[in-house]
């Protein structure tokens, strides 16, 4: 057994004092910004719980014994005199995949140093959220105006309202945090934060694009979810 003070304590001792300077000074770990290490630890641990969200609903709806609402039936909308089902929820989808598109945008034209682009790709990204959002509040209001409950509806199974506000306003939740931060990066991209180095909120010590593309990340993984969702929920 080593002593205290023989070499081998020291040797230990400085290689724990290096990875704690390592991983508090934001440099690389593993080769991967550590920002970006983080992010992925975050939405592994979000996967198990949208994931258990999901495997619980289909559990609920396997086992209740009234019927189950038809979904082609609550989630329709009347246009023209004529009823369309899940015209909002395909419009929604629609949007949300969209996002992803214009959020890759930003990590390209981020990483080619190309602020005013960068920019108008962050704010358009943030505005098809935020039309998401709006989109989830009136089907929302429309449910709970015909009569949905956490522990009710008008339709069959009282399961269907508590999983519905469960599953939905927790991805709501996801998308709406997500708008808040990328018009923040938004704004700091603009003002040349990135370009600078210039510390703050979401530029790290020495300031990067890498943190477009980590706030990327999280904003394909709550696409991503969604499809599930919509899959899941909507079409089964």
């Amino acid at each position: 057994m080593a002593r205290s003070g023989s070499p081998h304590d020291a040797a230990t001792t400085r290689v724990r004092q290096e990875m704690v300077a390592d991983w508090s000074a934001d440099r690389r770990v593993f080769n991967v910004p550590w920002g970006k290490a983080m992010m992925w630890l975050f939405i592994l641990s979000d996967i198990f719980i949208f994931a258990c969200f999901l495997v619980g609903y289909m559990a609920i709806r396997i086992s209740t014994v009234e019927p189950w609402p038809d979904a082609s039936e609550v989630f329709a909308l009347t246009v023209a005199g004529y009823s369309v089902p899940l015209l909002l929820i395909a419009i929604m989808t629609f949007i949300l995949i969209s996002s992803s598109g214009t959020m890759a945008l930003a990590v390209k034209y981020g990483y080619e140093k190309n602020r005013r682009m960068t920019t108008l790709m962050l704010l358009l990204t943030a505005l098809l959220g935020a039309s998401f959002v709006g989109m989830q509040v009136f089907e929302w209001a429309v449910l709970i105006g015909e009569g949905v409950r956490p522990w009710g509806n008008p339709w069959g199974a009282a399961q269907f309202g508590a999983v519905f506000f469960l599953i939905t306003g927790f991805h709501g939740t996801h998308v709406t945090i997500g708008v808040i931060f990328i018009v923040i990066m938004a704004v700091k991209v603009m003002r040349g934060s990135l370009d600078t180095q210039r510390r703050g909120f979401l530029t790290g010590r020495p300031g990067r694009y890498e943190m477009v593309e980590t706030l990327g990340l999280y904003w394909h993984f709550v696409d991503l979810v969604w499809v599930f969702i919509f899959a899941f929920f909507y079409l089964w």
